[in-house]
């Protein structure tokens, strides 16, 4: 399998740790990674404020738990899935069948796009509701920064998951135009040998009846011999 179309590297190859860091979509995967980290912890550390004149904490979003909880589940489960496929980065090139190369590029195409749509999402949220919040809630401004930091990297994580999916999707072409990608589809080494057996084996087989013309030559060579000894002879 050609490195440029899946991956760093030949099908079954070492691991190369200097290939995988030049990678683009490895760099957004890290990138995206940092980012999920921002806003996750942003809002955990300091998304969740106190009153002096109530004993629970409340969402710094408008005081709307959904909102904070959405950025948490967002961010912890981004940063899982950048985890997970950067472990699937490392283990790219050890994948020696290409129907499971196509796979992980597809899922990797998949779960991007998601992701990139679920940032967005969390921006509008989280942003729309900042935007209403009440300064009353808020008055000595704690958490503002945190806030604003996790409605930020929620944006620019939109960007990043969305390269992800461009660049996959990019592997994805360049994979489906390589000769070896379409010998997976066609699979010539089960289907294109079969048609050419039962004309190769004849060849070499001890039954000449079956063969035709192929021993017809031999046959009236042998049938000239005796004609020419006749001629001579008498």
């Amino acid at each position: 399998m050609e490195g440029g179309a899946y991956g760093a590297g030949k099908a079954g190859g070492a691991f190369d740790p200097y290939t995988l860091v030049r990678q683009p979509h490895t760099i957004l995967r890290v990138v995206s990674w940092v980012f999920s980290i921002v806003v996750f912890g942003s809002i955990v550390n300091e998304g969740y404020l106190n009153s002096s004149e109530e004993e629970e904490e409340f969402c710094i979003y408008n005081r709307n738990p959904n909102a904070c909880s959405y950025g948490v589940t967002v961010g912890v489960l981004a940063f899982l899935t950048c985890l997970l496929y950067l472990a699937l980065d490392v283990y790219f090139p050890q994948i020696s069948s290409v129907k499971d190369r196509k796979k992980a590029v597809l899922s990797d195409i998949g779960v991007s796009a998601f992701w990139a749509f679920f940032w967005f999402v969390g921006f509008c949220f989280l942003a729309n509701q900042w935007q209403v919040s009440k300064l009353q809630d808020n008055p000595l401004n704690e958490g503002t920064d945190a806030a604003r930091a996790a409605i930020a990297f929620s944006f620019f994580s939109i960007f990043t998951w969305a390269g992800q999916a461009v660049l996959a999707f990019q592997r994805y072409q360049i994979g489906a135009d390589s000769a070896l990608f379409s010998q997976d589809y066609m699979d010539p080494s089960q289907d294109s040998s079969m048609p050419y057996a039962p004309y190769v084996e004849p060849s070499a087989g001890p039954d000449p009846a079956g063969m035709g013309g192929t021993y017809q030559h031999p046959a009236n060579a042998f049938d000239a011999e005796p004609q020419g000894y006749q001629s001579q002879g008498y």
